[in-house]
Parts: structure tokens; sequence; C-alpha cells
């Protein structure tokens, strides 16, 4: 009988929630870097190294990949000759670490998790409770697989029950397709089938878990049906040409991860979860000799890529633009910002919209004429730090309060990351507006551009608030232009034309 301290069971979850929070997976490094290496499109290329840019520095100064430090996951595997010693039950030993990891000093991670999930939906502010899934094994372990997923990825799930005779690889086909770009691709697809419906998303929850290996697949050629089906998904999957966050180009998943389990006769459920390009996870062995000791990863692992500001890129001052200069604005252009913006996301909207639509004057301090508004919901800063990492969220979710933010307030335009819908397209073009994305998952290299930062409105909100930023240089594209044309369909659909001459390969 082995006997666990519910202490190292604490301390352990801290410590590998801190880590994952600024290390990537060494597998997930290597073969973001073979994509970068191979990558044949230019603006999926500078994502991708944006991406790789803030990992490194991440990884140096121990802050977050992402500013959105997700929602705890934890799958347990409880030996059945474990003992714990101690007085919480499992879940709160869980909930505990988290609190602790969320609550640090040196890196505190942004609460994003609200309570209850309908209605008032206040923040719990330490990001618990942590969803947990518990199995018991033999043996005398304790094995934990950890993970804090982003909502941006999470959002975009999928479950489907399909007929026993329908095509797997069609459906995972058509339904990536329809995914847009706010699960930040490049990045993995995990799949669950068989079992029941939650079955199915629990497995697909659980296969992102695992290391990447798909380069292995391609060297060697599969040898199961598992394998041949994950190769099948991956060619079909990048031949969309989907590319690094919907810009278009070669690589849009990096990985297709596979869990079965028996079903019934007559289903057959399939569940799909993508992981990001911020995918945090980590696997540990407690044994009863004390907490997990975690090992840096090496900085070799990372690449030696830089960017550099391309002659082609336009400075833009934002205090002194206005609606006539967006018509210069080129779709798919790379703008270097400067100047003052304010941020807002879906709790901020509801609330600005709330005053307009019933007449009342937006918070003291809040004037959106001629103003762009960025889609963020940063970290908070540290030391000399004007803010913590700071990358744009997903921008559809906006997209009902959109036509009013721009009829009423004088707004130039917004900045955030993913396609726009139809009818907000239709509302840009109609108020020769435009819709900017800046590189989800580079939150920390976005914040570098932020020289000021301080709260004007909703401070109860947390990280909702509104904030003033005063930016220099923070780089975005040109997504939606005054016309109405739309990044994320021209170029996909270039490089769904173009890619089939482009041999789909991992090195």
């Amino acid at each position: 009988m082995t006997r666990i301290r519910q202490e190292d069971v604490i301390t352990s979850i801290e410590d590998g929630l801190q880590y994952i929070s600024f290390y990537h997976p060494p597998d997930f490094v290597e073969a973001m870097t073979a994509a970068y290496e191979r990558e044949q499109s230019e603006s999926a290329r500078n994502a991708i190294a944006q991406i790789l840019i803030n990992s490194r520095m991440a990884s140096e100064g121990h802050r977050p990949i992402c500013q959105d430090t997700g929602i705890v996951v934890v799958f347990a595997k409880v030996g059945m000759g474990c003992h714990f010693s101690g007085d919480l039950t499992l879940q709160e030993m869980v909930d505990e670490g988290v609190r602790r990891a969320w609550n640090n000093a040196e890196n505190p991670l942004r609460a994003s998790v609200v309570s209850p999930a309908f209605g008032d939906r206040k923040n719990t502010r330490d990001n618990t409770p942590a969803v947990l899934h518990t199995e018991l094994v033999s043996g005398d372990q304790l094995e934990i697989s950890l993970a804090a997923k982003g909502g941006g990825s999470e959002n975009k799930a999928k479950l489907s029950i399909l007929n026993p005779s329908d095509d797997i690889v069609a459906w995972v086909t058509e339904t990536v397709s329809h995914l847009g770009a706010g699960w930040c691709p490049p990045g993995i697809i995990g799949l669950g089938i068989g079992g029941t419906p939650e079955k199915a998303a629990v497995l697909a929850k659980e296969s992102l878990m695992t290391p990447i290996n798909m380069s292995d697949i391609v060297a060697r050629g599969p040898t199961t049906d598992t394998e041949r089906l994950r190769l099948e998904i991956y060619k079909q999957v990048n031949a969309l040409g989907i590319g690094a966050q919907g810009l278009g180009g070669n690589t849009t998943v990096l990985d297709v991860k596979v869990l079965h389990y028996p079903t019934h006769a007559a289903s057959l459920p399939v569940a799909l979860i993508p992981n990001c390009a911020a995918t945090r996870h980590i696997h540990f062995v407690l044994d009863g000799s004390g907490p997990v000791t975690l090992k840096p990863p090496r900085q070799n692992n990372w690449p030696n890529v830089s960017l550099k500001a391309s002659d082609r890129s336009r400075k833009i001052n934002l205090d002194q633009t206005k609606r006539q200069d967006l018509q210069d604005w080129k779709l798919g252009e790379t703008l270097l910002l400067s100047g003052t913006i304010l941020t807002g996301r879906d709790a901020a909207h509801k609330r600005l919209c709330a005053l307009i639509e019933n007449g009342r004057p937006l918070p003291e301090g809040i004037d959106f004429t001629n103003r762009f508004i960025y889609y963020v919901g940063p970290v908070d800063p540290v030391g000399s730090e004007v803010v913590g990492p700071a990358g744009p969220t997903t921008a559809s979710r906006m997209d009902k309060f959109t036509d009013t933010m721009l009829e009423k307030t004088g707004l130039l335009g917004m900045i955030g990351k993913g396609e726009r819908g139809p009818a907000t397209i239709e509302s840009i073009r109609n108020h020769k507006s435009v819709y900017l994305i800046a590189v989800g998952g580079a939150a920390y290299l976005v914040s570098k551009a932020i020289k000021s930062a301080r709260i004007v409105a909703f401070e109860d909100l947390g990280m909702e608030a509104i904030y003033e930023f005063i930016v220099e240089d923070m780089p975005v594209t040109v997504a939606v232009d005054i016309n109405g044309e739309s990044v994320h369909t021209t170029g996909p659909a270039f490089w769904k034309q173009t890619i089939s001459n482009i041999p789909i390969h991992t090195t």
C-alpha cells in the first residue's frame, strides 16, 4: 500500500500548472519548427514565427504562453494500492493546487472560470473548480495527466452520432473546414470514437494528452488501422489550405490523435476537440516518495527564429487615423500600430450595448470615436510589466454586438483573432470599417508592444474590464477590408487550389 500525502498532490498540481503555463511540450516545439521550415505561405510562416518566438520568450521569462491560461483538466489514474493521507478529497486537492498556481505572485495566471455557467456567471477569481476525470487502475501509483485548455479551442468542439456506415474521414474534414480560425491553428485534432456520446467526448480530450508523433507515421508508414485513419485525416485536413491563423497555408494540423472504445451496433459517436497553438499539458507519476520534480526543457529546443519588420509593413499612427485613411489598407497587409486603443470582450460589450440601447451615456472617459477596440483579456502584470501577456480573443463572439458598436459609437475598427461572420462582414463593409487580427498564441510577444495600460471602465469585470492601451509597433494583419473582403476566405481558397501541387510531409 503506497501512502500519498495530500500536500504532495497539491504541490505537484501547482508546480505542473505553473510549468505548462510557460513551457510548451518539446514535441510541440519540434513539430511547429518543422511546419515553419516547410511553410510556403508568407503570411502563415510569419504567424508561425511569432508563435515560436513567443514560446521561447515565455520559457525564458516564466510568463504565460497565452493570456487565456485555460480551464484546468485532470485525468487521474489512481492505483488501487494507493492510500491518501489527509482529509481532502481528490477534487479538493486538485482545486487547492489550481488555487495556488493561479495566485502565484511571480507568475499569476488569468482567472477565467465563472460560476454558475448561466445567469450571473461570476468569476471564481482562482480558476477553480478544475474538471477531474478519475479512473481506478491496478498498481500503487497515482498517474496524472494535467492540461490547461483555452476557451478558443474548447468552443470549437463538435460531437456527432454518425451512422455506422458513415465515413469518419469525410466527417472530420468537413467539420474542420467550418471551424474557422478561432481555435488558433496550427494545432492538434483530438478524436474520440465509439462508446456513448459522453464517452467519445472524454476520449477526444484525453487523446490530446499524448505526444506528437505524426512524423514517425509519415516516415515509416502506418502499421495499424488507427494510424491509417490518423494519417488520412491529417492529409485531408491539411489539404484544406486553412493554414496558420486561418491565413492560408500548408499546415493546419500538426497531428491527429484518436482514442476509441466499443460502441452499440447501431451507433457511431464521434467527438472532435482541437488543441490550439498554446498546447499545454504534462504527465507525471506520484509514488509516495514526495511531490514531482519537473526539469526545465533545454533552451536549445527552440529554433533560432527572428522577426524583422518587412519594408512592406505599414506604420500606423492610431491617434491620427481617420475613416478615410482605411481605404488605403490592403487585405492581408501587415500593419504596425502605434497609439491609443481601447479593449473590450464579451461582458464589456454586453454592458456597452445595453447602455446604448437604453439611451444612456457610456462610462466617463470612454469615447470610441476614431478608435480601435482590441478584443483581449490580459494577464495581470508583475514586476516592471505594464501588462501581462495580452493576446487576442476570438472575435466572432463579439459579432452580435458589432453593428451596434460601429453604428452608434464612431468606432473605426476592431482587433481580434479568427474570422467574422457574414452579417458582421457586411456591417464592416456598410460602415467602411476594418477588422484586424493579431496572432493568437503569441500573447507574451504582443504584450511587449504595449507601453502603457490602465483600466478605464468596468473594473469589477476583472480581466474583462475595459483598458486603455498605448501601443508601439503592434503587429496586425488586415483581415477584413472596407470592401468586406475577408482574408479568412481568400487565403484558404487560394491555398486549397494550389496545395495539391505541394507535397504533404513532415520532417
